[in-house]
């Protein structure tokens, strides 16, 4: 190795000293194995513009300027073949209607790149859905949504990877604008009926968000509302957690472990949020080391049996920064943050908390959620695939951001 990367020796040998080769070597395999969809809407124009002009620099402008950018993402970071798509932004000709021929091109188009369709969202929040979606009082309204759950549901299975999700931003603005209850009902009858005619081998996961658009009522809140639901409609179907969809200070790990405890199926939408919007990159935080953990421990991650595992995306589109970078940016924190979860001790934890010794847990949880640096353990996965060990880095001396600016022009 060259002289320039020995701090990645010297740092894994310190790491090996304090948690052991064998848990490091564990970590190394597991941020190479890890995967993580990559959100199409995130390389658009899509977001930002809501209080100024600015748009990320070069947005893509079609579907294949989208898929041009996941792939250099891949190639650089070498974990997010999949491509997640929006139903009405990237499967149709005029934002109302989808249309599966289009998604049958679409998906050649990321084969020809070396990519794969992931997750796909049905999209409820453009034109016409002003009194919500599924909850809207308009049977034609209603209708519309439910056949493109269903079409997406078909194009899940014959053109993706199986995994649909649901976010409704069904909700009002105003006490006594809608009646809850049969906002709730309204909505859960209109997912019956479109999960009765979707496909039974695909994965559903059904998200939920604690405001926005609506600010007084969300029809489907938080998670406890996502579980009754998935419970209700079948064993194919699921809760996906996205960060930004809690109240602030919410115990996210402690609802990771509720839903694995109770065998559910699951998934993550990962970005960052600091008061209440969710767009933002994804960063190495101590919460995040602590939602790893709980997936490791609950043997929901990098499993060679992809049934076991939750479904992984990330769901980001803030206006201000370079979105490619952003992305990358993001991924290098996922994967640290899964090294950190690796390195836990759980044998010795477990002894310290039986035998109720408060601090000792705390700080050997802490040294290596927190304190342990991990960023050797990455690079060492990266070289061991051959990537670059700074993907933003290379990214930003590889010239594809200026050529993408000189074709685009915008």
């Amino acid at each position: 190795m060259a002289m320039g990367l020995k701090w990645i020796d010297n740092g894994l040998e310190m790491l090996c000293e304090e948690f052991g080769e064998k848990r490091v070597r564990h970590a190394i395999d597991a941020v190479k194995i890890f995967q993580v969809d990559i959100p199409g809407w995130a390389l658009g124009s899509f977001g930002g513009g809501r209080f100024g002009g600015f748009s990320s620099p070069a947005a893509a402008r079609n579907i294949e300027e989208k898929l041009d950018d996941a792939m250099v993402i891949n190639n650089l970071t070498g974990c997010t073949k999949n491509f997640a798509t929006h139903m009405l932004w990237d499967f149709s000709e005029d934002g109302i209607i989808a249309d599966y021929k289009i998604a049958e091109k679409v998906a050649n188009e990321a084969k020809q790149r070396n990519l794969e369709l992931g997750a796909v969202n049905p999209t409820y929040f453009l034109a016409g859905s002003h009194m919500g979606s599924f909850i809207s009082p308009d049977k034609k309204t209603q209708k519309r949504y439910i056949e493109q759950t269903i079409l997406a549901g078909t194009i899940a299975k014959n053109l993706c990877n199986g995994l649909v999700t649901l976010w409704f931003p069904d909700g009002s603005l105003y006490p006594g604008q809608i009646d809850l209850k049969k906002a709730y009902e309204r909505l859960k009858s209109c997912l019956f009926e479109a999960y009765s005619k979707m496909p039974k081998d695909i994965v559903i996961l059904i998200e939920y968000k604690v405001f926005e658009p609506g600010t007084y009522s969300t029809t489907i809140p938080d998670w406890g509302t996502s579980f009754a639901i998935a419970k209700n409609l079948g064993s194919n179907v699921g809760v996906l957690v996205d960060l930004g969809h809690h109240h602030y200070g919410t115990n996210i790990e402690q609802i990771v472990m509720m839903l694995i405890s109770e065998n559910i199926k699951g998934g993550f939408h990962f970005n960052t949020r600091y008061a209440a919007d969710d767009d933002h990159a994804v960063e190495p935080t101590p919460e995040m080391a602590r939602i790893f953990y709980e997936l490791v421990k609950g043997d929901v991650i990098i499993n060679q049996n992809q049934k076991k595992n939750w479904a992984y995306m990330i769901d980001q589109a803030s206006g201000r920064e370079n979105r490619i970078q952003a992305l990358v940016h993001s991924v290098d924190s996922l994967q640290l943050s899964l090294a950190k979860g690796i390195l836990v001790e759980t044998e010795k934890l477990s002894i310290l908390q039986d035998t109720d010794e408060i601090i000792s847990a705390n700080i050997l949880f802490n040294n290596a959620t927190i304190n342990a640096d991990v960023r050797p353990i990455v690079a060492k996965a990266r070289l061991e695939k051959n990537l670059p060990v700074d993907p933003v880095k290379a990214y930003i001396e590889s010239g594809y951001q200026k050529k993408i600016e000189a074709e685009r022009g915008n």
